[in-house]
């Protein structure tokens, strides 16, 4: 192995050591009282995706706030929850305007060209 791939295994096994030391002495909480109430399901995730850059710039301004519903049914509110803020780009590409693209060797005139050209 090389000497600069050593360091990098080194520091990143340092950083993965240290953040498990770092959160091992993290304080646990309590969930049940978080998980009582109304259960959310796909289409409470799918409005809390739709609300989610609101819900974000709130939580700036006040701790009570939650951008993502802690009493939900798991994967189904989780799936609604990514289509509602954008799918990763599932809905994005209808919008997006197309980049035109040319060959620059074909769109040359005479005039264009850098012949002598001098180098800075």
């Amino acid at each position: 192995m090389k000497a600069n791939t050593i360091r990098k295994t080194i520091f990143i096994i340092s950083v993965f050591t240290i953040a498990a030391l770092l959160t091992s002495c993290a304080k646990s909480e309590q969930v049940s009282s978080c998980l009582s109430g109304h259960t959310y399901g796909f289409f409470g995730g799918l409005w809390h995706g739709f609300i989610a850059p609101f819900d974000f710039i709130a939580m700036l301004f006040n701790n009570k706030i939650a951008m993502y519903a802690q009493n939900n049914n798991g994967g189904l509110y989780a799936l609604g929850f990514l289509l509602g803020s954008g799918g990763w780009g599932f809905f994005g590409g209808k919008g997006v305007k197309r980049v035109r693209h040319f060959n620059a060797r074909t769109h040359v005139t005479s005039n264009d060209r850098f012949d002598n050209a001098e180098i800075v």
